[in-house]
């Protein structure tokens, strides 16, 4: 059975430096599985410094890894390829070495900050439900919880899980799974934009619990509106802007394991290059979950898509980095 050793991922502590974050970078992207995984789909990666090497994987997967733009679908409405048994045991063995299969602890006891990451219905519910569970059984002790979120409708297939019957976004989606999971009651605070709900509408709710952090469920905005809903690092720069980040600070982000390389990517960029705080990404424990995964959520084309979201949130990354340096 085809096995590589674990790829690190860019690491982050407070009072962030950037010096050492293109050689992390060029260490995951040019990494054994990585290899391996270019040479199963009929190319060879080439020799180049970190920002060519991205651009070559940036081209070389939308080829062949890029299997949403297809149909301009959401993640769970791709229809997965057909793949032979010995290409889809290495996509997972190298997957895994990539940090996209196999959840681990939050690395410290203390954080100032943790990061709940919005997703599909079912994501939403996983994670909120994980991250109360490392707070209420002493994994980790944190100043706040923030569960990120959009205005994302939910689809029909999101309405008929547990409590999302009468749901109509993502931030619908995340304070009924941080409402259930804190054991929340009604929010001390909620603010929101005004008029209809569009790219640039955004709402905050604040929970202040008797017993454990406040917690706050957000949904932000786009931050190109005239194209897009918000993603992501949009959520990141919404909770920021509103939050009084120090450079001592230590981020806890809580997502799927299947996300950390891209979230974590995006999260160095977008805060830690920032603010200075220091970051550490997890992912929940499928084995924990009262939700299950979804049956086609560990397909081999699933760990394909998301290693290209690796690859792009790195040269993302890279470039902001490559600029700031440079300024």
């Amino acid at each position: 059975m085809v096995s590589f050793d674990a790829v690190a991922l860019p690491t982050c502590e407070p009072n962030f430096r950037p010096q050492a974050t293109t050689e992390q970078i060029l260490a995951w992207i040019s990494s054994p599985p990585m290899r391996a995984l270019v040479e199963e789909y009929g190319d060879a990666l080439p020799s180049a410094d970190v920002g060519e090497l991205l651009e070559w994987l940036d081209a070389f997967s939308d080829r062949h890894w890029d299997f949403r733009k297809r149909g301009n679908v959401e993640r769970d409405q791709v229809t997965a390829p057909t793949f032979e048994p010995a290409r889809a045991a290495l996509v997972l063995a190298a997957a895994t070495a990539l940090r996209l299969v196999e959840p681990v602890d939050p690395p410290r006891a203390a954080y100032d900050h943790l990061l709940v990451l919005g997703g599909l219905g079912r994501a939403c519910l996983q994670r909120t439900e994980y991250a109360a569970r490392l707070v209420r059984d002493g994994v980790v002790s944190v100043g706040e919880v923030a569960a990120l979120g959009s205005f994302r409708p939910l689809t029909e297939p999101e309405t008929t899980l547990p409590g999302l019957a009468d749901g109509r976004f993502e931030m619908d989606a995340m304070d009924v799974g941080a409402r259930h999971a804190f054991g929340l009651t009604e929010p001390a605070r909620d603010e929101s934009s005004e008029g209809a709900v569009t790219h640039r509408s955004w709402r905050v709710r604040t929970y202040r619990p008797a017993d454990g952090p406040p917690v706050q469920v957000l949904a932000a905005p786009s931050s190109e509106p005239e194209l897009r809903r918000a993603n992501t690092p949009d959520t990141y720069d919404f909770w920021a802007r509103r939050s009084r980040l120090r450079p001592s600070d230590r981020i806890l982000v809580v997502t799927s394991p299947i996300y950390v390389p891209f979230q974590h990517s995006d999260a160095i960029r977008m805060l830690a290059a920032r603010y200075g705080c220091g970051i550490d990404t997890v992912g929940f424990d499928p084995a924990q979950a009262t939700v299950p995964l979804a049956p086609d959520a560990t397909n081999p084309d699933r760990y394909l898509q998301e290693i290209r979201s690796g690859i792009l949130s790195m040269q993302r990354l890279h470039r902001a980095l490559a600029g700031s340096l440079a300024a």
